[in-house]
């Protein structure tokens, strides 16, 4: 009973933090302006957005052929991935971005999961018990987030659409929130 009882408080706990996340981030999102109607390239990459834009911005959400993606500018360098986060769907354009063991890393605001921004490999803080001293180190749980490819060229931002041949765990909820409209992740 009391393990039912301290699991409810923390779902209640998440979610409060989600809806604080939700309701304070309004002004650091950019929604690309081609969000409706994506312009193709001939060499099939989809503008996003102009690069002076995104760099003002620091990060803005679109679709990508019909998926939602978050594309970041972050110490000099353009990243984009899909825009839920492979462990529950929570909205990874509302996360901070810190950097660990050199690598930048987002972090879900929903339960903390972090992602290498350029690889989309997920990681975690584990210790090996069998050491005389164990230490926490970083470790892989492999890649797990769909990254997308970026193109600058002429102050345009550009991204490849994604590969569908090989599968991420991100694609779950990539194709959950799919045809939602707007941007599921909007206000």
């Amino acid at each position: 009973m009391l393990d039912l009882l301290i699991l409810s408080v923390h779902f209640f706990a998440c979610f409060l933090i989600a809806v604080a996340i939700w309701w304070g981030a309004e002004d650091m999102i950019l929604q690309s302006p081609s969000k409706e109607t994506v312009e193709m390239e001939p060499d099939g990459l989809v503008l996003v957005g102009k690069e002076d834009d995104i760099k003002k911005s620091q990060r803005i959400t679109t679709k990508v052929n019909g998926r939602e993606a978050v594309i970041f500018y972050h110490e000099g360098r353009f990243y984009a991935m899909d825009s839920r986060c492979y462990h529950e769907g929570g909205p990874l354009h509302l996360g901070e971005i810190e950097d660990i063991d050199g690598q930048p890393c987002i972090i879900c605001p929903w339960h903390k999961y972090t992602i290498t921004l350029e690889t989309g490999e997920g990681l975690y803080e584990g210790i090996n018990p069998l050491e005389p001293t164990p230490t926490p180190r970083w470790q892989s749980k492999g890649v797990k987030q769909r990254i997308h490819k970026v193109t600058v060229s002429n102050g345009n931002v550009y991204v490849s659409p994604p590969d569908l041949s090989v599968s991420f765990d991100s694609d779950y909820f990539a194709e959950k929130y799919k045809n939602s409209g707007d941007l599921a992740m909007k206000k």
